[in-house]
């Protein structure tokens, strides 16, 4: 007979202003020693600034998140989110930290999708024991409003 592995199943959504923050690190490693961890690492603030750069328009989210009218923006968009991606990865690994990192993208067919990290937490909701959504300070309240009829999320700040 197979022994069943007990681990609770975690999600991390994390933003993009949150994720190398050491304390959060730490954090992630200490979970990772009970659970399975999936982190998926925004990066908004990050998009905000390479599209102002590029003087591509920065359009207010909607309920599903950011709009973009081309496939450059999405593309664009989707790099920054892998940057994230990667540079979390590589930190976690410096920790000897073993959890999965996604970025909030998916692409149906050919077609580039973004999906709001908040999206993103409502999507696999169902699938997980635990989520938490790592956020600002600032954030914090907006957060709690926003997943209130969510009885498995909870937010997180670090500072």
């Amino acid at each position: 007979m197979t022994k069943i592995d007990h681990r609770k199943n975690v999600f991390v959504k994390v933003s993009g202003d949150e994720y190398v923050d050491p304390d959060f690190i730490a954090w992630i490693k200490e979970l990772s020693l009970t659970s399975w961890v999936v982190i998926c690492v925004g990066g908004g603030t990050q998009i905000n600034e390479v599209f102002d750069r590029r003087r591509f328009p920065v359009k207010p989210h909607g309920p599903l998140g950011r709009e973009m009218d081309t496939f450059e923006q999405r593309q664009l968009a989707r790099d920054i989110l892998e940057t994230n991606q990667l540079a979390l990865q590589n930190r976690l690994a410096e920790e000897n930290v073993h959890v999965t990192v996604e970025i909030p993208f998916i692409t149906v067919g050919s077609v580039l999708c973004p999906i709001n990290g908040d999206e993103m937490v409502r999507t696999v909701y169902l699938g997980y024991d635990v989520l938490y959504v790592v956020t600002t300070p600032q954030r914090q309240h907006t957060k709690i409003v926003t997943f209130q009829d969510l009885p498995k999320v909870r937010i997180k700040t670090f500072r």
